[in-house]
């Protein structure tokens, strides 16, 4: 068996316990994030069957699966990383869910480039819980009014909320805090937990998990 099938085999079990143990409702989906890795690191995974996947540049998810995503019914991708005003258009074109979304210009960007391509994207909203400046994102107290500026003035299709906990915090109180402005707003969909707290981030509720080295190993970057 190829080692990223075994490796994505193993997380999935790994899950699967928690979920049991703990008697949770939520099973999260699991996105491998393949910034960085070429196709044939990603082609055993598809032909398992997985069919969520992460980028973080325009440029590269481009080059990467614009070929592939008409060979595989129901591939999924997910934009992931900060994603530019100037380049809304290529990213509503291209991938199906945006975990970033975490300004006004880049939400009525992306509103003019639906309408524009006819097409509807499933949208996180980026939120920054410990206000850490060398990050993006919305403030807690503020994302109620965000919200509802995308959804009743845009009719943008927000599913859920999407956090980066800081380094040097306890990634529980950052999830825990997440979890609770979603279900403030009705929000069913957490985007939470990366290849080293995806175990506490499926405790805490998360329903998408961001795994990149936890399934492809190391970058050589």
């Amino acid at each position: 068996m190829n080692e990223t099938v075994k490796k994505l085999n193993l997380i999935e079990n790994k899950i699967k316990k928690i979920i049991t143990q703990k008697k949770l409702k939520s099973h999260p989906q699991i996105i491998a994030v393949s910034k960085t890795f070429t196709l044939d690191k990603i082609i055993p995974l598809l032909e398992k069957g997985h069919l969520h996947y992460g980028e973080n540049k325009i440029q590269e998810a481009e080059n990467k699966w614009s070929d592939v995503k008409n060979q595989y019914r129901g591939l999924q991708l997910h934009m992931l990383g900060k994603l530019q005003t100037k380049k809304a258009k290529k990213a509503v074109k291209l991938f199906d869910y945006i975990h970033s979304l975490d300004n006004v210009k880049l939400a009525i960007k992306i509103s003019q480039y639906e309408k524009e391509l006819n097409k509807k994207v499933k949208l996180f909203i980026q939120i920054n819980i410990a206000k850490e400046i060398q990050k993006t994102g919305i403030l807690i107290n503020e994302v109620t009014k965000f919200y509802n500026y995308c959804t009743r003035e845009l009719s943008l299709n927000i599913i859920g909320l999407m956090s980066l906990p800081p380094a040097d915090f306890d990634p529980s109180v950052n999830f825990e805090v997440l979890k609770k402005a979603a279900n403030q707003l009705n929000l069913s969909e957490l985007s939470m937990g990366m290849s080293k707290d995806y175990e506490i981030a499926v405790y805490h509720g998360s329903t998408y998990i961001r795994l990149g080295e936890a399934i492809f190993g190391n970058r050589n970057i």
